[in-house]
């Protein structure tokens, strides 16, 4: 080795990205006694070298006592790098101090041993990323070389990474100085350095330039970092030398900032699968030619990883290739696409031993008897000059999520342990977000399947419409919405649909989803028109929301939820509707002429206005088309709401089309525009009853018409080949048309409809709806509605501008005659 001194000499307190003044030293003996102390080591934990030289190291660093010996400790933390991580060290007065701690063994003349003990506090470390890092276990675990010099600057001890920097092998080095190993104006310099670090006690820090046999002709800048060794009495003893090659500290911090701003985008998804290709690209080619990310098979799902570290699993846990990237085009290193199960080598591979162990493995020089085992694997590493190897497990909170694989092809430097370091703090950094992405993907996982068995599983138009919906949930970026709708059977051969839409995503969104789509059923029960169930919905979304208030721990309320609610009679072919802050409907009549009824907007549920919901009467022509929809369905990041209605409206412009067909094309032509929100499509197409299947009749309000009201049923029964239901209908006529003469003054009618069940329908003044009672044995009545429920299949009453109406259904017996009920467009055509 040849050296000489840089142009401009500095002496500074920074070394190759570390603050090392502040660094403490201790020299330590095979049994871990202190046989040498420095000021910064008196400045951190409060013992001068009188007091702590000659004691164990225990005194001060309790994860000592753990061991037998201080040599058993630091054999453990060589055998992990050198590095054990962060510890604790008791101050004189009584108190611990975090710091980080590194043992770095030490070899003298005649086989004696030494150990020196590195400790930085760690609550000095800056809050920038980076210094943070440069002050962490990465630029701590460099290589740096030492030299334990006597006051006479003669070598008493050295490591071996000390030769990897100047050249000097050990038995050269012990015994001697430096102008004596390596003659030269330098080493002169730097002796003269060393006397005033003697002599002044103060840490020295000195750049100079190397020219290694190995790098001829290139000179090679290191760093050297001088300390004051004191003995029991206080007395100097030496000078420590602390040496760390300049390039590699810079480009250790080059990459640690690489992979700091890097990494942060592994974060921007919440995609499992995004998030470790993402992890791949980055690791090409800033560690390796080539980087397999293979993920336990149920973590893309959300699901919990089934292998925790530490642990022997019962089974070989399945890995599915989760991301992969190669400096050479098609990835010759690997015949798998993401997806694809990785296939499990012998339990003598590395791959098996990381599964087993959760411990990295870094293979220097890939060992050919394990992949000779396996002739597939070893063509290719033949083929691509696969040569050097890192395994490095994902790994979150004990858990093994799955491993990272690190190859050199084209880079003939084998991976050092500088490299697994890094590829260690990568992988943490994507361990976290890949658990993030985890998570998320399980509670959407979860919300998606709560709003799948919350949304109706099958719809039921009834003979009064054909219906067909569809429901796409959100991107996993956005998560599962709130959108909802669904068709409600009411009496009298009438159906009402609806269709709404909560604000927001996630569980809560999809759990109140379901709370409002069962008050709207229930609502929808009780016979109520659009406006007035709009009006209770709103006070049940606000008892919601104060409900929710009152937990402080609990999430927001619903407000912002929007609904439709429409009721359509195939009788009278009327459609009567209102919304509450939701969107206004398409509807197609036969023709294929497409209009937006000017339908009041209402305010959102839940918002606590108090301003009334109205309602619009509208009378559609047999066979038309009500299309019932949620934002997500025409609302693009680049396209305002008018244009998406528009553009649905023209895909619905196609009468006579199937609904299926037509639900398709919406949804296909829609989805392709970016949407970002739940996608929701409900399609009703009217039927009208047939005039044949309908019979009612006006009745004065006298105790004749109960006769004549019985005579009637059973004439019109008799049309219709419904003889069998002739005894049980005229009893229950009798009772309605008895309680409508006994309590309404106006004239009373009474309509049978025939529709895939039999309902009969009794209108009078008053607007008191009847209720059931327990008659007792001396009561003359009270009986009739208890006998009108036990001959039905169900029965009630809804509010008319006029009055009531009560009404009961019955079904129809399957052996009965040709009995005409609705029609549709097709029908009627034919």
């Amino acid at each position: 080795m040849t050296t000489d001194s840089l142009p401009n000499v500095t002496f500074s307190n920074e070394f190759s990205g570390l603050d090392v003044s502040d660094t403490a030293f201790a020299l330590l003996d095979e049994l871990g006694t202190v046989v040498g102390w420095t000021q910064a080591a008196e400045r951190l934990v409060g013992y001068g070298a009188a007091d702590i030289v000659g004691c164990s190291a225990a005194l001060v660093v309790p994860s000592f006592k753990a061991t037998a010996t201080t040599a058993v400790f630091v054999e453990r933390c060589r055998a992990k790098n050198g590095w054990p991580g962060a510890t604790a060290v008791r101050h004189r007065d009584g108190h611990l101090v975090d710091v980080s701690l590194r043992i770095t063994a030490l070899q003298g003349r005649e086989g004696t041993t030494r150990w020196l003990a590195s400790l930085a506090d760690a609550g000095a470390v800056s809050g920038d990323v980076l210094s943070g890092l440069a002050r962490g276990p990465l630029l701590a675990r460099a290589p740096i070389g030492v030299v334990i010099r006597d006051t006479h600057l003669r070598c008493m001890f050295t490591n071996d990474v000390m030769e990897q920097h100047d050249g000097i092998p050990a038995h050269e080095r012990l015994g001697r100085r430096l102008a004596e190993s390596a003659p030269g104006a330098t080493a002169e310099a730097i002796e003269a350095l060393m006397r005033q670090v003697l002599q002044g006690g103060a840490t020295k820090v000195h750049e100079y330039r190397a020219w290694l046999p190995t790098t001829p002709g290139r000179a090679h800048p290191f760093s050297g970092a001088y300390h004051c060794i004191e003995g029991a009495d206080g007395e100097t003893v030496g000078v420590c030398v602390i040496s760390a090659d300049v390039t590699e500290s810079r480009r250790m911090l080059e990459h640690i900032a690489t992979i700091s701003k890097a990494s942060t985008r592994l974060g921007e998804t919440l995609d499992v699968m995004q998030t470790s290709q993402g992890l791949a690209d980055l690791a090409v080619p800033l560690l390796a030619d080539y980087a397999a990310v293979d993920l336990e098979q149920s973590v893309p799902f959300g699901e919990g990883p089934a292998v925790h570290l530490g642990t022997s699993p019962s089974g070989v846990p399945v890995l599915r290739r989760a991301g992969q990237a190669s400096i050479h085009p098609g990835v010759p290193e690997s015949p798998l696409t993401c997806g694809d199960s990785v296939p499990m080598p012998s339990s003598a591979s590395p791959l098996a031993d990381v599964l087993r162990t959760g411990k990295p493995h870094l293979e220097q020089r890939v060992d050919r008897p394990w992949v000779d085992g396996h002739p597939a694997l070893a063509r290719r590493c033949r083929e691509t000059g696969m040569h050097s190897l890192m395994i490095v497990p994902v790994h979150v909170q004990g858990s093994l999520l799955g491993l990272v694989t690190f190859v050199r092809t084209d880079n003939p430097t084998p991976f050092q342990e500088f490299d697994l370091l890094l590829a260690q703090e990568l992988v943490n950094h994507a361990a976290l977000a890949l658990d993030n992405a985890r998570r998320y993907a399980r509670e959407q996982t979860a919300a998606l399947a709560l709003q799948r068995n919350l949304l109706p599983r099958r719809l039921t138009g009834g003979t009064a419409v054909e219906t067909a919906s569809r429901y796409l949930p959100a991107d996993m970026d956005h998560g599962v919405g709130g959108d909802w709708f669904d068709v409600i059977p009411l009496s009298g051969a009438r159906v009402a649909f609806a269709v709404g839409d909560v604000v927001g995503h996630g569980l809560h969104a999809a759990a109140t989803m379901g709370t409002l789509r069962t008050a709207v059923r229930t609502l929808a029960d009780m016979e109520l028109p659009p406006d007035e169930l709009l009006a209770h919905l709103d006070n049940t979304v606000q008892r919601l929301a104060e409900a929710d208030g009152d937990d402080l721990d609990s999430v927001p309320g619903a407000v912002g939820a929007t609904c439709l609610y429409a009721v359509y009679d195939p009788a009278t072919r009327v459609c009567t509707m209102a919304r509450a802050g939701h969107l206004p409907p398409v509807i197609v009549d036969p023709q294929g002429l497409v209009i937006f009824p000017d339908l009041p907007p209402g305010t959102p549920l839940g918002v606590g206005l108090g301003d009334p919901f109205e309602t619009v009467e509208l009378e559609l022509p047999e066979g038309s088309l009500i299309a019932l929809y949620t934002d997500g369905l025409i609302e693009t990041r680049d396209g305002d709401i008018e244009n998406g209605m528009r553009r649905l409206g023209s895909v619905l412009a196609e009468p006579g089309q199937p609904l299926e067909e037509l639900c398709t094309r919406a949804t296909d032509t829609i989805s392709g525009q970016a949407s970002c929100d739940d996608t929701t499509l409900l399609l009703v197409r009217t039927r009208s009853l047939n005039a044949t299947g309908v019979a009612c009749w006006t009745l004065p309000n006298d105790e004749t018409s109960v006769r004549r009201a019985r005579n009637l049923t059973a004439r019109q029964l008799t049309t219709w080949g419904l003889d069998s239901l002739g005894d049980s209908t005229k009893l229950i006529v009798s009772e309605l048309v008895t309680n409508a003469v006994r309590h309404s003054t106006g004239p009373i009618r009474l309509c049978l409809k025939q529709h895939g069940a039999l309902t009969c329908e009794v209108s009078d003044t008053d607007a008191c709806a009847p209720r059931p009672r327990r008659a007792r044995s001396t009561d003359e009545s009270g009986r009739g509605l208890l006998l009108v429920a036990q001959m039905s299949r169900r029965w009630g009453s809804r509010l008319i501008p006029e009055g009531k109406v009560v009404w009961v259904e019955q079904g129809i017996p399957t052996t009965s005659g040709p009995r005409p009920t609705s029609r549709s467009p097709q029908s009627r055509a034919a």
